[in-house]
């Protein structure tokens, strides 16, 4: 089992969940776990007292979770990306996601949360069988 400072929880069903993600390729320190594992699932529900479907980087250290485009944006940043690279997956992850989706065939947005939010109580209470569950870098290799 793979314990991780940070978790990134992302769509396990899309092909190629987004650019941003692609990120997670080029750092050492952050697992990935599929949005639809249970793990996840509790760990989404702690959070925000439900299970929206969204990219969600958890960084433990920071106490500081980042969904959609923040997590895209602090995934850009983390790797080392370009600022330009970063502000153009923060400014049209929407559009990045729909089209994604349609061509995966997902068949579903994403739901509206788009900000960095402090981690709760209850989610750091969840965040270790989350850290366990998550796997490293290949985040094709889990969906």
């Amino acid at each position: 089992m793979a314990s991780f400072a940070s978790v990134l929880i992302y769509d396990g069903e899309c092909p190629y969940c987004s650019v941003a993600a692609r990120a997670l390729e080029e750092l050492d320190d952050v697992g990935a776990i599929s949005w639809y594992d249970e793990p996840a699932q509790r760990f989404l529900d702690a959070q925000f007292g439900a299970t929206p479907f969204a990219m969600v980087l958890v960084d433990t250290d920071e106490g500081t979770v980042y969904a959609d485009r923040a997590a895209a944006e602090e995934l850009a940043d983390r790797a080392g990306m370009p600022g330009i690279v970063g502000s153009l997956v923060r400014d049209n992850y929407e559009t990045i996601a729909r089209v994604v989706g349609l061509a995966s065939g997902r068949g579903r947005d994403p739901d509206d949360y788009h900000d960095t939010y402090d981690l709760t109580d209850a989610a750091a209470g969840a965040y270790s069988a989350l850290a366990d569950a998550a796997v490293h870098r290949d985040i094709t290799a889990t969906g």
